[in-house]
């Protein structure tokens, strides 16, 4: 059995579920979501929390048994406490900053760069370096930071670019042929 797919989604004050079907409805304090779910897999809410369950043990049941739990969860979290990403800055004259709602990076190219958020992610700059992407949903503000840090990914050898806050990096020595020379 799978042990992520039979814990039960604890639904929290505040946030509403509806279950039509294969969907399901999320309504919370931060806002809505809604997700299509494979019909196979049921889900029942008993009370006051989600329950997942998979008609057989054949392997597709299986995989879609945990996957359909977690996206619930993420789904109940995200309505209810939203989730968030920060990415931060590393390099000499390396910058961002609020441009309405576009974001500008400054990070080493000729133009500076300009990143539009998609619908229902929010972006914010501390200071010059520090940038927190917020939202309710977990793949979309995923997505979103990824798609910011690939702009200018850090670098391996000096550290320089943009890199996730819990990230560490592991720098390279480089080349050491010059220094036995002389």
């Amino acid at each position: 059995m799978s042990r992520i797919g039979l814990l039960p989604v604890a639904i929290p004050q505040g946030t509403e579920v509806k279950i039509n079907g294969s969907e399901v409805v999320a309504k919370g304090g931060k806002g809505e979501l809604r997700r299509r779910f494979h019909p196979a897999i049921s889900i029942a809410l008993k009370d006051g929390s989600l329950n997942v369950t998979r008609p057989s043990d054949s392997k597709v049941h299986r995989s879609l048994h945990g996957l359909t739990r977690s996206l619930l969860a993420n789904m109940v979290k995200g309505v209810s406490e939203g989730f968030e990403k920060t990415l931060e800055i590393n390099g000499v004259g390396y910058r961002a900053q609020k441009a309405g709602d576009k974001l500008s990076l400054q990070v080493g190219y000729a133009n500076t760069v300009e990143f539009s958020p998609p619908p229902g992610v929010g972006i914010t700059v501390e200071g010059t370096n520090r940038i927190r992407v917020t939202g309710i949903d977990k793949e979309v503000v995923g997505e979103t930071a990824a798609k910011i840090r690939s702009i200018r990914p850090a670098d391996s050898y000096k550290g320089k670019g943009i890199k996730y806050a819990d990230e560490k990096l592991h720098l390279k020595p480089g080349k050491s042929g010059k220094i036995g020379k002389k």
